[in-house]
């Protein structure tokens, strides 16, 4: 310890007499010191100055819109992640309806989001895939858990990924895949028929919990040929890869976000950023594994032919290795690995919150779910096929409306690479009482694309718009096709050449999880209907039930109800 010390002493003296003999030297480095500082200074003065001409002096400004509820976060805490609400309430939609279809909401020290719920300018914006893209912002948040994959990237980039998986998610793909839908969706309805018969013929159950379960065991088996076990696990026994994302996602907060914001802090170390890294590692290795075990199986089966595993990694490495592919073309084993935590991501939270709200509609809407459970039991199979499943009309109609009502995903955000002019089929009239029928959007502004608000705007949907109707899908009566989405005639899934991928796997698997849960079980609320509001997460929105909320009974996301067998006559 003294000898460490004596030598730093020795050292830092060493240094004072080199500065001491050679004062030109020291005049030169502390002027070099104060001209890069000075650099520097002035040219960070200059970005803040200039962000805030451009904000000042952008075209935003004569858009109407509410005014900042917040003098830092705008009104961003309306709409922010955690926010509890009514189901049939959105700040979004009370500032349309006084505002109009076309406003300016205030987000960080007021900077200005165009948000508009206007067809015909988010088909401008979702068609155009180079010219809007996602922040960066939301690119580096998201990028530290799941990797550059398709969910992210942009440009050729996407372009040259959504190329080589677009046919693993093909009907022929799904179709092969509806076995384990079916098979994960009977094993979930065993374990609630278990605690009724327990529970003596009736159990108050929080379905979440269940349903995020079985849509992970169901992505890990025709994901990557990966056995989550979920719905077998007891207690606190959870997977390694789960356990490994789920950290990853509880970490991002305010810290995470305020370095997405300022660059600058990201090279500032936290204990989260340590936490973050290795939850990256864990799935980095896992999926490291899973690429060679795809890789492996397409070998032993004839290699690139038509045999090997069914799941989706297998596809992608398939298609990514055929002789069709030129090499340029194909994608490095880094950008395959990265898909492994996209697919948990987008296959994952995001129907486990659909079948919860379809649930939730059900158990409100009694009588259709006897209607939708007689359709299901004239079925002469408890494993029904991706055909048989799709034939279904009333169980269409019933995901249709679910999906259109209670959107997993509620909004999106895009950002200008570029200066643009979006046109509008509803003009909007500015701060100045000037009419416009298209708005000048300049580089780097922000674009918010409302979902959820799009699927539940009265102007189209018609005044019982925020009913669960799934009547209104008969095709005798025929939905409005202004709205932009590459499914249902509704935003969900968004549309353009960045809408989701593996929409129709989705579609099959929540079909499959309602057919074989609705035809073995009754379904009730346990608490009034009125009770049960929405909170959105990082991803999706949740059900949540208010008055736990009002009490302080922090109990989080639930969907409380009350399960029965369904006993034939």
């Amino acid at each position: 310890m003294a000898a460490g010390g004596n030598k730093d002493l020795t050292c830092h003296s060493k240094v004072i007499q080199f500065w001491s003999s050679h004062p030109t030297t020291h005049m030169v480095f502390l002027k070099l010191v104060a001209s890069v500082a000075g650099t520097l200074g002035a040219y960070a003065l200059y970005t803040v100055v200039r962000v805030f001409y451009l904000e000042r002096t952008s075209p935003l400004q004569s858009v109407p819109g509410p005014k900042s509820s917040h003098w830092l976060l705008g009104n961003l805490k309306e709409v922010m992640p955690n926010e509890v609400r009514a189901l049939d309430y959105l700040p979004q939609e009370k500032w349309t309806s006084q505002y109009g279809r076309t406003i300016r909401f205030n987000s960080f020290v007021g900077f200005g989001q165009l948000y508009t719920i206007d067809p015909k300018a988010l088909n401008h914006v979702l068609s155009n895939a180079y010219t809007y893209q996602k922040s960066e912002i939301s690119r580096y948040i998201l990028g530290k858990i799941i990797g550059p994959g398709i969910l992210l990237v942009e440009e050729d980039v996407h372009r040259k990924q959504r190329k080589i998986m677009n046919p693993a998610f093909g009907p022929a793909q799904v179709r092969d895949l509806t076995s384990v839908f079916v098979e994960k969706s009977s094993q979930l309805r065993d374990v609630w028929m278990a605690e009724t018969v327990s529970g003596g013929g009736a159990v108050k159950v929080n379905i979440i919990p269940w349903l995020d379960k079985a849509t992970l065991d169901i992505i890990g088996l025709a994901g990557f040929n990966y056995k989550f076990n979920a719905l077998g696990a007891s207690g606190a026994v959870r997977d390694e890869l789960d356990e490994a994302l789920a950290t990853a996602l509880a970490s991002v907060g305010l810290g995470t976000i305020l370095k997405g914001l300022i660059p600058v802090l990201r090279v500032v170390p936290t204990p989260v950023d340590k936490v973050i890294r290795h939850s990256q590692a864990v799935m980095a290795r896992i999926s490291r594994v899973l690429l060679e075990n795809s890789k492996k199986e397409l070998a032993e089966s004839g290699a690139f032919g038509n045999g090997g595993g069914r799941d989706l990694l297998t596809l992608l490495v398939r298609a990514n290795t055929s002789k069709d592919v030129p090499e340029h073309q194909r994608l490095t084993d880094a950008d395959v690995l990265a898909q492994v935590s996209n697919f948990l991501v987008a296959g994952h939270e995001t129907i486990s919150s659909g079948a919860v709200w379809a649930l939730f509609a059900l158990s409100k809407n009694i009588a259709v779910q006897m209607m939708l459970r007689a359709e299901l039991l004239a079925v002469g199979t408890d494993n029904p096929t991706m055909d048989e499943l799709n034939a279904l009309q009333y169980l269409d109609c019933v995901v249709r409306e679910t999906l259109r009502l209670h959107a997993p995903v509620t909004q999106s955000a895009r950002v200008a690479m570029c200066d643009d002019v979006i046109p509008l089929s509803t003009p909007y009239v500015d701060v100045h009482g000037n009419v416009r029928e298209s708005f000048r959007i300049m580089k780097g502004q922000p674009v918010v694309i409302p979902i959820l608000a799009l699927n539940r705007d009265t102007t189209i949907w018609g005044p019982d718009a925020l009913e669960f109707k799934p009547e209104r899908w008969d095709s005798k009566n025929p939905i409005s096709t202004s709205i932009p989405g590459v499914w249902g005639e509704m935003l969900t899934f968004i549309g353009g050449p960045r809408a989701c991928i593996g929409y129709r796997f989705a579609l099959v698997e929540l079909k499959a999880l309602l057919f074989t849960l609705v035809r073995g079980l009754e379904f009730e609320l346990a608490v009034p209907a009125a009770d049960i509001g929405a909170q959105s997460t990082v991803l999706v929105q949740r059900p949540i039930v208010l008055s736990d909320v009002a009490t302080g009974n922090q109990g989080g996301n639930q969907l409380p109800l009350l399960i029965k067998p369904f006993i034939r006559s």
